[in-house]
């Protein structure tokens, strides 16, 4: 894992088309703004894990309720 300081205003670069810019500091929380092209896929890590299981029950045929409802909850933060 490569760790790396930015202060609010600075940015990182992902290869050549993803931005990352730290736009806000505020207690424990970081805002982040991302310039990426739009079919790339950019999700918190709780929305990709619960977009993963249903994709791997969708894949079997039984999606679980207890799934469908945790990502209904994380879309409406």
């Amino acid at each position: 894992m490569l760790i790396l300081t930015r202060k609010p205003g600075e940015s990182i670069r992902i290869g050549e088309q993803i931005k990352v810019k730290v736009v806000a500091v505020d207690g424990d929380q970081v805002k982040l703004g991302i310039e990426a092209p739009r079919e790339v896929d950019i999700n918190r890590s709780e929305v990709y894990e619960a977009i993963q299981k249903l994709n791997s029950q969708a894949a079997v045929n039984r999606p679980s309720e207890d799934i469908l409802d945790a990502l209904k909850k994380i879309r409406k933060k």
